[in-house]
């Protein structure tokens, strides 16, 4: 019997447009109605998700990868881990001497220069919903103002492998490449693109979930994870019932229990819903 239901949201509710199917809205119309905790797991902010999580009606959020845990019945902020500011100033010193693009986020907002790639998306999405500071200089920022910051992005139009690989030597973060090129374009800003999620050690979306699971005294048999991306592999992993929707990762295919005949936008996640939960 599932107690818990974790889900990805862009790539698996939500499809690369950032549109809902009305097979998914209607599957989380039951869940709502039903005894199930559903929680949404994403890479995104509290600051950019809240709003879309409360259309949802979801019981929970696991926010930045695993940075953050919301109830988002109460607003409580239940669990947290930010980065050490001398770390993300000498990542950031480092990616302005190879001209890239940085942005960074605070519980409250989005801090950037210039609005150029995922935080472009991000604001065109989230609108006036999300807090946006503008800035000159985002070191000088950093170390005038001293913020807690819970997640540090940086982007490009190219390849950033090799940039990751100097981070990972200079400070112990945890840094994924994420690549929005080819069937992954992001068509929110309709750009090719980069990006490197750098976020504190020994944080990810299984992590949370196993700190909210055992809060709420769910066993691990009683969970169902769906999603698409290489940040879901170990959320859906260790799930009771772990879901890959029809275009996810192959790496996620792999490790799977289930993969769905549908893409996120023909409905992958009421698939999952229906064919794994009884109401």
């Amino acid at each position: 019997m599932i107690k818990l239901l974790a889900s990805d949201l862009d790539g698996t509710i939500l499809d690369n447009e950032h549109q809902i199917s009305a097979n998914n809205q209607k599957a989380i119309e039951l869940i709502k109605n039903s005894n199930i905790n559903f929680v949404i797991c994403t890479g995104k902010t509290y600051s950019v998700s809240k709003n879309i999580c409360h259309t949802f009606h979801a019981n929970y959020g696991i926010f930045g990868n695993g940075m953050q845990v919301m109830n988002l019945q109460t607003g409580e902020e239940i669990y947290k881990k930010t980065l050490p500011i001398s770390h993300v100033l000498t990542c950031i010193h480092m990616a302005k001497q190879k001209g890239l693009h940085i942005h960074f986020y605070t519980n409250q907002e989005m801090v950037t220069e210039k609005l150029a790639y995922m935080d472009l998306r991000n604001y065109y999405l989230s609108g006036s919903h999300l807090a946006m500071k503008q800035v000159k200089d985002i070191e000088e920022y950093i170390k005038n103002t001293k913020p807690e910051m819970i997640k540090l992005v940086i982007s490009h139009r190219q390849d950033l492998s090799e940039v990751k690989n100097e981070l990972e030597k200079a400070v112990p973060l945890h840094i994924r490449q994420v690549k929005k090129i080819g069937k992954y374009k992001d068509n929110v800003i309709h750009k090719e693109y980069y990006y490197l999620d750098i976020i504190p050690n020994h944080v990810g979306k299984q992590e949370a979930l196993q700190f909210l699971t055992e809060k709420l005294q769910v066993k691990q048999e009683e969970v169902m994870s769906i999603g698409d991306n290489l940040n879901d592999l170990h959320m859906i992993q260790q799930s009771g019932i772990g879901i890959a929707v029809g275009d996810a990762y192959e790496e996620v295919k792999k490790i799977a229990d289930y993969t769905t005949k549908a893409t996120a936008k023909e409905g992958a996640f009421a698939e999952a819903v229906y064919k794994f939960i009884k109401f």
